[in-house]
């Protein structure tokens, strides 16, 4: 059997070790889900009680799975409380929300009555990776079970206790066919969309995510990909420097720049460089890296070693092509896989820096005469996932956020996942919608229902 190794990334020691789940036990879960489906898809108000519960037990068990998260992959214990909190906000908000949603829509057409109703897939085959091993499975996972669709979860082969400690509560309120997980690597991701699942959700990187589309359209099924981002951070001449540099700290750190929205390319206005510069920089050297279980920690590890070899090519790259680190720019001692936060000053678009997604944290600088070559610089991306953009003029704002390329933009602060608007992207950051009535319609049939009297007669085809 191949063994699934968790290695701590704060102290590189081993944590915990798993059997990969082989093709029999992920057979057996998808049979499950596919009979637990029968029954749950009836009866909205009866999800909702389970989701409901659902989210007791995880506020209940906040701090255990926070820390382990923290273990599994170094995310900041505050941060990780704060994940699971999310969590609970996301799924008490579509066990509130969804029979609304949901609701049957009469359209006027020469029938009778013409009805759109929006009925559950079946089993949905979920990839999600390890940066919010809570929150990526989560945001999918109460909209979809909400909708009456049951759900097999592969999490990241980095954060596998995560995913089972997720399925490991749907048992404990008796409804663990409707939610269930398994380990293993991307031969596992594989037999999921092989499998008779009815559908595919992804999150993850664009390579992995273009073979999880290639494979999962090839039996024509229905898929949703959340890929990577590379979001511009525009500071205009206008804009509150202090509010600015607040939110690029915030941007670009949190979760240790390993978010897929992270603020990761900041094109600032000539006029305004200089304040925001030297105060990020000042700013940025003010954060606490060290042990992810402490509360004074503002910075874990990376998630693995090769997340960290990844980083220092990337900045080496940018150093021997001319560009000026400003602060950090070195892994922090020998044990761990820690990265001092950095800024870089004169990146060109020729750098690894520029043209790849950097998921670490790195804070690469562009300085532009005016907005107008901001947002010129901002859509030469292959990523269209978020942007944001700072000024104090408001209808400047709303005239730059049309001509932003993105499928998020937020002004004046940072971009964040909220269960009340859609989250995606177009380009290379994928297709398809997660959270808010767009993200529930992704995963279920839109049935068009009309009831005549008498038999019409058409005289166009189809």
């Amino acid at each position: 059997m191949v063994k699934i190794t968790v290695i701590n990334p704060a102290t590189e020691e081993i944590v915990a070790e798993y059997e990969q789940s082989g093709i029999d036990e992920v057979n057996t879960k998808i049979k499950k889900a596919k009979d637990a489906f029968k029954s749950w898809k009836k009866d909205i108000h009866n999800r909702a009680g389970y989701i409901y519960e659902f989210t007791r037990i995880l506020k209940k068990k906040r701090d255990e799975l926070a820390r382990i998260a923290s273990i599994e992959m170094g995310k900041p214990i505050k941060e990780a409380r704060a994940e699971i909190e999310k969590c609970a906000w996301v799924s008490e908000f579509y066990a509130d929300n969804t029979y609304t949603l949901l609701h049957e829509e009469i359209i006027n057409t020469d029938a009778r009555k013409s009805v759109i109703v929006f009925e559950p897939l079946g089993v949905i085959g979920s990839i999600m990776p390890w940066n919010f091993p809570y929150w990526q499975a989560i945001r999918f996972a109460a909209p979809s079970l909400m909708v009456g669709n049951t759900i097999v979860l592969k999490p990241s082969s980095l954060t596998p206790t995560c995913g089972l400690k997720i399925a490991d509560i749907f048992k404990e309120i008796e409804v663990e066919d409707i939610f269930q997980t398994v380990i293993g690597r991307t031969e596992v991701a594989n037999m999921l969309i092989d499998a008779p699942t009815d559908a595919i959700t992804f999150t993850g990187s664009v390579n992995a995510g273009a073979k999880v589309a290639s494979r999962a359209t090839s039996y024509v099924k229905k898929c949703v990909l959340e890929l990577g981002g590379s979001d511009p951070f525009i500071v205009c001449a206008d804009a509150d420097i202090d509010k600015a540099v607040n939110g690029a700290v915030k941007g670009r750190f949190i979760n240790n720049g390993q978010s897929c929205i992270a603020s990761k390319r900041f094109i600032i206005v000539k006029s305004a460089a200089n304040e925001f510069i030297e105060k990020f920089v000042s700013n940025t050297e003010k954060l606490r890296v060290g042990d992810p279980l402490s509360e004074q920690t503002d910075l874990g590890p990376l998630s693995s070693k090769d997340a960290l070899e990844n980083i220092e090519k990337i900045v080496d790259d940018a150093v021997k092509n001319g560009a000026e680190i400003l602060t950090g720019g070195e892994r922090i001692g020998n044990k761990g896989y820690f990265y001092k936060p950095t800024i870089i000053n004169n990146v060109n678009p020729k750098m690894m820096i520029v043209k790849e997604e950097v998921f670490g944290p790195v804070a690469p600088l562009v300085i532009v005469e005016n907005e107008k070559e901001a947002i010129k610089i901002a859509n030469e991306s292959e990523f269209g996932l978020g942007a944001s953009i700072w000024t104090k003029d408001l209808d400047k704002a709303e005239r730059l956020s049309r001509l932003i390329e993105s499928g998020m933009v937020t002004i004046n602060n940072v971009v964040v996942s909220d269960p009340r608007v859609p989250f995606g992207g177009l380009k290379k950051s994928g297709f398809g919608r997660e959270l808010s009535r767009y993200g529930l319609l992704e995963f279920v049939n839109i049935k068009n229902v009309r009831f005549y009297d008498e038999l019409i007669h058409y005289h166009h085809v189809e």
